[in-house]
């Protein structure tokens, strides 16, 4: 999605409401329940090899053996193969800034600059431009999924998309009302969502609520300073929990060349240079002490993952980072969206202008290894006020608020970066678009169980190698 020239006649009411309303006629809101692909389907076990390619060949069998714990583990994992279904499907060309892995764990409580607690998109790694309704898709068939490994009735889990899907065009209608700044000031913190609590549900819920907010405010950086690091003669050091973190200085047992060092020092050197001149000051008054190699989420497993322990003062003045490889998104092959000459930069730019709160430390940088391949990552802290759902412990009622919150801070981040006018036109005010997402989202629940049984299938056959931890 290329930004629109400032210069140019922006178009008026009327005709975003008509761009919106003739993408009807080019895709019926009741046809997005539909999903058959057919028998010519890719192998998605071809798609996850493919993908599995260009990572650290000694993680890869970590990341399958994720992936088989579950059907909404695979799924977290899959959405490279979910990409390509959806390119198959006729689409709005309602574009906006997607997230790429909407699915309902990558919305959570966050800690936004000014130390408000609020309720956001977290993980950017496959944002691209593209068709409003792929998000919203990704999303409603977590929750579908998320429901069958809770036991919900195939009700209880439409009720849960509906739930979503109804946020959805409502905030959006809400949306395409607002003023330009006002969308962009909008913001989901803690005491909105308390407010958006139905007064009908009794005070557990409300309860079970302001538990996670109090939570999140204890999952602070020096929470995370506590478990991964300790105190040693020569410092305070990153403590090693091999294969998940394996400090750099045990790594260098096995490699004399000292390849990653060299990529290490590189990333920490040129990554402040797209920092804001006042962020830079900052970062430049703590020195880098530790580094290790880090196993994160599903389907990042693979990449290329560092801790960076920075301290300031002394020992008790840390700050961790996380510095990511970030590869080309998912939906990139699908779509006509800009590309980048950078994929972390494509990272941190859709990240800033779909979240809200975006952490001061954020931004990229690109390394060229010894090895001759090049390589680009992102940067941020590593963990701050964060607050993460556990749909295992939600019953159906708990599963369908949330997933209406999901919904509605789904439909502000493509307010921001799309046209709310344009997509609520073509939403409508009624139902339909609502009624039609169970039946996708049921649908494709049905083709993700059948995914991650080949992948079982696959490792059974010694195609592929899988390693539980």
């Amino acid at each position: 999605m290329t930004a629109p020239s400032a210069v140019a006649a922006a178009p008026t009411p009327a005709e975003r409401i008509d761009r919106g309303r003739t993408a009807r006629k080019r895709v019926p809101r009741s046809a997005h329940g539909l999903f058959d692909p057919g028998a010519d389907r890719f192998d998605p076990v071809d798609v996850l090899a493919r993908q599995s390619a260009t990572r650290v060949p000694e993680l890869v069998p970590i990341r399958y053996g994720r992936m088989l714990e579950s059907p909404f583990r695979f799924y977290r994992g899959a959405a490279a193969i979910m990409a390509a279904d959806l390119a198959t499907l006729p689409h709005t060309g309602l574009e906006v800034q997607l997230c790429g892995d909407a699915h309902l764990l990558n919305f959570r409580l966050l800690a936004s600059p000014e130390r408000h607690l609020v309720f956001d998109i977290n993980d950017f790694d496959e944002t691209f431009p593209g068709p409003f309704e792929w998000d919203v898709k990704r999303l409603a068939a977590s929750l579908v999924i998320a429901g069958r490994a809770n036991g919900f009735s195939t009700r209880q889990q439409n009720k849960a998309v509906t739930a979503c899907v109804q946020e959805y065009r409502a905030r959006m209608h809400r949306f395409a009302g607002m003023r330009t700044l006002d969308i962009w000031y909008a913001q989901d913190d803690v005491d909105r969502m308390r407010e958006l609590l139905d007064s009908s549900l009794d005070s557990s819920v409300l309860r079970r609520t302001d538990r996670a907010a109090a939570k999140a405010r204890t999952h602070t950086y020096l929470q995370a300073i506590d478990r991964l690091t300790r105190v040693t003669p020569e410092g305070r050091r990153i403590t090693p929990d091999p294969p998940l973190i394996i400090p750099l200085r045990d790594l260098l047992t096995d490699a004399p060349d000292r390849g990653e060092e060299t990529e290490l020092r590189t990333i920490v050197e040129s990554y402040t240079d797209t920092l804001s001149s006042e962020r830079r000051h900052l970062l430049h008054r703590y020195r880098l002490a530790d580094t290790a190699r880090k196993v994160v989420g599903v389907g990042s497993v693979g990449t290329r993952c560092w801790i960076l322990l920075m301290l300031g003062r002394d020992d008790d003045d840390p700050l961790l980072l996380q510095a990511k490889e970030a590869q080309e998104s998912v939906l990139a092959p699908h779509t006509d969206g800009e590309r980048f000459d950078n994929q972390g930069r494509r990272v941190v730019t859709g990240q800033r202008l779909i979240q809200t709160s975006s952490d001061i430390f954020l931004g990229w940088t690109h390394v060229l290894g010894l090895d001759g391949r090049e390589r680009d990552f992102y940067v941020r802290q590593l963990r701050d006020w964060k607050g993460i759902a556990r749909p295992e412990t939600m019953d159906p009622r708990m599963l369908a608020l949330f997933g209406g919150w999901c919904g509605g801070s789904l439909a502000r981040a493509h307010a921001r970066s799309g046209d709310p006018v344009a997509i609520s036109a073509y939403l409508g005010s009624g139902d339909l678009f609502d009624r039609a997402l169970p039946g996708f989202a049921q649908a494709y629940a049905d083709r993700n169980e059948r995914d991650f049984k080949k992948l079982g299938a696959a490792v059974r056959s010694g195609r592929l190698t899988a390693k539980s931890l």
